[in-house]
């Protein structure tokens, strides 16, 4: 099936060829033909252009949509998010309110804790329409590729069925996603004092049964004060590693202790949250092929800092952009506010912020091939906005919806917000 799209007003991010990453001052640059036209056949982009150029409308085309005074852009690549778990934490809400942070709330049997004993009492079918509510909203948001996480399980019967649920939603769901096994998120209760026992399980157990049922494709460790030591992630990535998941480590979200340094010598395909990056953390990561991954809605929602992002790309790193969609730090996998928060908060331009959240996004996930820009041969997943001034307006009117129109792999979505 073909699909025209034209007298689209701005269309963004065109690159000929696919490229990884974008880094440094590269990221103010963002490509876009004005007045242009979007050809899509069956499941991949086939053709794009000036609108002097666009094919004459007949027989081979079956579907033709007039984007007079929209904005198309590659969809939003999500390469961290929790998507996939049981209830909330809204109380938990209110006391952050009242003043107690994220480690008192973790201290008492809040956060993750909270979130993994919900998740042990739903079965795994109340878990999969749970989440199947959480990814059809994102889809509706212009989300087209995403990557989720386990880590509410910290059992191996609950990891597994986190992971199987992923897997269902992967089956079930035209959106792109990936799959990263986190069972090292937090210390369950009963391994308070003897974290080796907990790592062991971890190692010896999870694992290789979810490597056993092809479950996960990554891994991941909370590397931070108070939850898992550089020794205890080196340990599980190199675990991770023998059965073929590559690491993506949440990092310095708090405090800074060479986490990032460990992660770069093991390879890790993203280093997430980096609210604390120091000079020798830049240092580590120039050169690396190492995403660095800003989470600026959970910075917005649990008032924490937020990454330097500015530094960052003054030193020539890249960047990318993802939701942390979650339910304890981040109830909300809306990229385009989290485009938005990056452009308030963290003064980036809408240039670099689209680019981190479509291009770099893609590369911190794995799908550079496929998604993260209009590229001829890629996959057909794109935004058609509703009419705008420009582009500067999906950040700019930061609680307005600017979705239109959702391509997944040459389908329209019907997903509506």
């Amino acid at each position: 099936m073909k699909i025209l799209i034209k007298n689209i007003k701005e269309l963004l991010q065109t690159r000929a060829t696919s490229i990884d990453m974008i880094s440094g001052s590269d990221m103010k640059i963002l490509p876009k033909i004005d007045d242009a036209f979007l050809l899509i056949e069956d499941e991949l982009i086939l053709d794009y252009g000036s609108m002097a150029d666009c094919p004459k409308e007949d027989d081979s085309i079956q579907e033709v949509i007039d984007a007079q005074g929209c904005v198309v852009l590659p969809t939003w690549v999500d390469s961290h998010t929790h998507l996939v778990y049981a209830g909330n934490r809204t109380l938990e809400f209110v006391d952050r309110i009242n003043g107690l942070s994220y480690e008192e709330i973790f201290n008492r049997g809040g956060g993750i804790l909270n979130s993994a004993k919900k998740l042990q009492e739903t079965s795994e079918a109340d878990l999969y329409e749970q989440s199947k509510v959480r990814v059809e909203e994102v889809i509706a948001q212009g989300t087209g590729a995403v990557e989720i996480k386990s880590g509410y399980g910290l059992t191996v019967d609950a990891e597994l069925k986190m992971l199987r649920v992923i897997k269902r939603l992967k089956e079930n769901y035209p959106i792109a996603i990936k799959a990263t096994f986190l069972g090292a998120h937090a210390f369950p209760s009963e391994y308070k004092d003897n974290h080796t026992a907990y790592i062991d399980l971890i190692v010896n157990e999870m694992i290789p049964a979810i490597a056993k049922e092809n479950l996960a494709e990554y891994i991941d460790a909370f590397l931070e004060t108070g939850y898992f030591s550089v020794e205890e992630t080196e340990r599980i990535m190199e675990a991770g590693k023998q059965y073929g998941l590559r690491a993506k480590i949440h990092v310095n979200q708090f405090t800074a202790i060479n986490g990032i340094a460990a992660c770069v010598k093991h390879d890790a395909l993203s280093v997430d949250h980096l609210e604390i990056v120091t000079d020798e953390d830049i240092e580590v990561l120039k050169n690396s092929k190492t995403m660095p991954v800003a989470l600026p809605t959970c910075s917005f929602f649990i008032s924490i800092p937020y990454t330097p992002a500015k530094k960052m790309l003054a030193a020539g790193l890249p960047l990318a952009l993802a939701s942390d969609s979650n339910p304890g730090t981040t109830p909300s996998g809306n990229m385009n506010f989290v485009v938005a928060t990056a452009c308030i908060k963290m003064k980036l331009t809408p240039e670099e912020a689209i680019n981190a959240a479509t291009i770099n996004g893609a590369y911190a996930m794995g799908v550079s091939a496929t998604h993260g820009s209009i590229t001829k041969g890629k996959k057909a997943s794109v935004i058609i906005t509703k009419p705008l001034h420009s582009f500067y307006e999906i950040p700019y009117a930061f609680a307005s919806n600017p979705i239109g129109t959702v391509i997944l792999n040459g389908q329209i979505q019907p997903y509506k917000n």
